[in-house]
């Protein structure tokens, strides 16, 4: 079994979801399940950082295409950092960063988001 931990933190209005170890088939549901449940809660600026994330497989990539319509149609966004440079590499070879935008840290897309047109 994958050691997957998926940790809701929250400052002001947004959502921080720390990721850590391996994002995979196995583990793919417990980050999907934390998405629906923000979503069902209305809280749509997320943040999510890979700092201790050490891999992510198709699966996981996968739930933030599924979830992606339903935060933006909410007003808000997903928004990606501290990844290290292997896992960036894998967002980039499936041209994430032309859905997403990659911060080196969770202040700079906190930072964003505040002064975005977002709305939640």
């Amino acid at each position: 079994m994958s050691n997957f931990n998926c940790t809701l933190r929250t400052i002001e209005e947004f959502s921080i979801l720390d990721l850590s170890g391996d994002l995979d088939a196995h583990t793919a549901s417990i980050l999907e399940k934390k998405f629906q449940e923000l979503i069902e809660n209305k809280s749509f600026k997320i943040v999510v950082t890979f700092s201790n994330l050490n891999y992510i497989s198709s699966a996981g990539l996968g739930v933030f295409m599924g979830v992606i319509e339903d935060i933006r149609s909410g007003g808000g966004d997903i928004k990606f950092s501290n990844t290290s440079d292997n896992i960036y590499q894998v967002f980039d070879m499936l041209g994430f960063p032309l859905l997403y935008e990659f911060f080196d840290d969770e202040s700079e897309a906190i930072e964003k988001f505040k002064t975005s047109n977002v709305v939640s």
